[in-house]
């Protein structure tokens, strides 16, 4: 399998620089490994955040019951990370100086761009978990079905909304540094990738 302009560490996750990977060598990742990371480096706009990448956890929960959301809500919450909603993904760049992110998807398909524009789009279906560091931009870029998306954060940070290319982007990435490193993964609790990679 080619994955052109990625690096790969011993563990198989894939890290990428600023717009380092396309569309399509993304998706592909989804057949080959569980699990995979995304260092994204600071544009013009968007802090993202050099020091933390992006964990993506494939088919990390499963799906079924009457709630599906339900059994991401308790996985997150006993690992720190209390759910605070359930919607979607905002269809505009943003991202948070204050706080980590987790996202569940329980329901429908999206397909979202991460650190900004010419980032990487990745496609997360049922079952899938994305952590987002503080920082790291995204944005929906298309949704099929009835998408449902959990959302937590680590506890005790207090998230802010800020839109790329609105604030200054060096006062972002001062704060971004700022927030602490949770104790916990939100899928796989004191063995899994944000304690490894973070």
């Amino acid at each position: 399998m080619e994955c052109a302009e990625t690096i790969w560490d011993h563990q198989g996750a894939c890290a990428a620089p600023f717009g380092g990977l396309q569309v399509a060598s993304v998706d592909i990742l989804r057949g080959c490994h569980e699990n995979w990371t995304y260092t994204l480096g600071a544009s013009d706009f968007v802090p993202n955040n050099p020091d933390c990448p992006l964990i993506v956890y494939a088919q990390a929960v499963p799906i079924g019951g009457p709630d599906p959301a339900v059994a991401f809500e308790e996985l997150f919450g006993a690992n720190g990370w209390p759910p605070g909603w359930r919607n979607g993904v905002l269809a505009f760049h943003h991202f948070h100086s204050t706080s980590h992110e987790v996202l569940g998807i329980y329901s429908g398909e999206v397909r979202v761009c991460f650190g900004g524009d010419g980032g990487p789009q990745i496609t997360l279906v049922p079952g899938d978990v994305i952590v987002v560091p503080a920082g790291v931009a995204h944005e929906r870029i298309a949704s099929r079905g009835q998408l449902g998306i959990v959302g937590a954060y680590p506890q005790a940070h207090n998230r802010d909304l800020c839109e790329a290319d609105v604030d200054p982007c060096h006062f972002h990435g001062q704060r971004v540094r700022q927030v602490s490193k949770p104790q916990f993964d939100p899928v796989r609790g004191a063995q899994g990738g944000l304690v490894q990679h973070w």
